[in-house]
């Protein structure tokens, strides 16, 4: 792989300003870590201590796949993505779920040779789909690794999720950022693979989410990569950001604070109005948090999104309520809306065992 140029696209590099801020004494920043430079990998290692029983970590490079890996005969579900989103992607590793994921340092995307590693890891020789957030280096990397392995006989398939309705274009992608829809897509997607489905019918599944999931954020406060040892951006206490990026990208507009009610409308509003979702549908609905949300409030905000949509008659059948795709600790949430139909309801309700999202086991 040495001679293989890759992307890693940081969002937030160590910059000169950030070094001299922490040597002149700014705002010091506050982590239970021990060096920036090591916390992906200890990470994993704590990881992989507390989920012997689900999963096995790969260093160098970095992957994770499920303890039964490869399963043979069955089509393997793959995804990853930069660190700092967790559970997202390696706590969705397990049965019914992902089969490997693939953890690049905080917010910047893996390398080919890492999704290369844990595409062969997995393959039971049925194909691997590798589901891809639309952000730049993701996509970049993917193909290459796909490439590599079609090389070498690997049946590979792949989906780009880009759900967010916020921007059509941002830092960092070409088109709408993958966001909320990738969770569900990738719940239904190892359902089906578990049910022994094909790698053309899982991959048009994962397609057809793609297809009818919407997703918005919003953020109250910034967070803080290690690395860089500042905050991503600067908020004033009385505004919000509506439209955030899971890595801190502006949104739609910066605006002063309101109540739970005006946000979670502004946003339903924006989800709703760009399938459009309309009255006799049925849909999964999650309200995520960004990472430093509490869960008294995404509830209190999830009961707005439930009465947006009963009261213009779409029903939520399924629901996630809890931190599932984060952003280090920034406080906000995001909405996320999939127009489900009863294949998509009963792979949703297949029993699923991971370390982030566990029933029917």
């Amino acid at each position: 792989m040495a001679a293989h140029k890759y992307c890693t696209v940081p969002v937030n590099p160590i910059t000169q300003e950030a070094q001299a801020q922490q040597k002149e004494g700014g705002r010091k920043m506050k982590k239970l870590i021990n060096d920036a430079q090591d916390v992906v990998k200890e990470s994993l290692a704590g990881f992989a201590a507390a989920h012997a029983d689900l999963v096995r970590v790969h260093f160098d490079p970095d992957y994770v796949v499920r303890a039964d890996a490869p399963v043979s005969g069955k089509v393997a579900v793959i995804s990853g993505g930069g660190s700092g989103h967790e559970p997202l992607h390696a706590g969705f590793v397990g049965a019914g779920m992902l089969d490997a994921a693939c953890p690049g340092q905080v917010f910047t995307s893996p390398t080919p040779d890492q999704m290369e590693a844990a595409t062969k890891a997995v393959d039971g020789g049925a194909g691997v789909l590798h589901i891809v957030k639309n952000y730049t280096g993701d996509v970049m990397n993917f193909e290459m690794a796909a490439e590599l392995c079609q090389a070498e006989g690997i049946d590979v398939a792949s989906v780009v999720i880009n759900d967010d309705v916020a921007v059509q274009d941002s830092l960092y992608t070409a088109g709408r950022r993958g966001v909320g829809t990738t969770v569900l897509a990738e719940k239904i997607c190892g359902a089906a693979a578990e049910k022994g489905m094909d790698l053309k019918t899982i991959a048009d599944l994962c397609r057809r989410v793609n297809a009818n999931g919407r997703s918005m954020g919003m953020a109250l406060t910034s967070c803080t990569v290690p690395a860089a040892g500042k905050p991503t951006f600067d908020i004033g206490d009385d505004e919000m950001e509506i439209g955030i990026g899971i890595h801190g990208e502006p949104g739609r507009e910066r605006k002063p604070l309101a109540s739970a009610r005006e946000i979670i409308a502004g946003m339903a509003r924006a989800v709703i109005s760009d399938l459009p979702f309309k009255n006799g549908d049925t849909v999964i609905a999650m309200l995520n948090g960004m990472g430093g949300t509490p869960l008294i409030e995404l509830y209190l905000a999830y009961n707005e999104l439930a009465a947006i949509c009963k009261a213009q008659g779409i029903t939520i059948a399924r629901r996630l309520v809890g931190n599932y795709i984060t952003s280090l600790e920034m406080a906000g949430c995001s909405v996320t809306l999939l127009r489900a139909d009863e294949q998509m309801l009963a792979l949703w309700d297949a029993p699923v065992l991971t370390a982030g999202m566990r029933w029917g086991i």
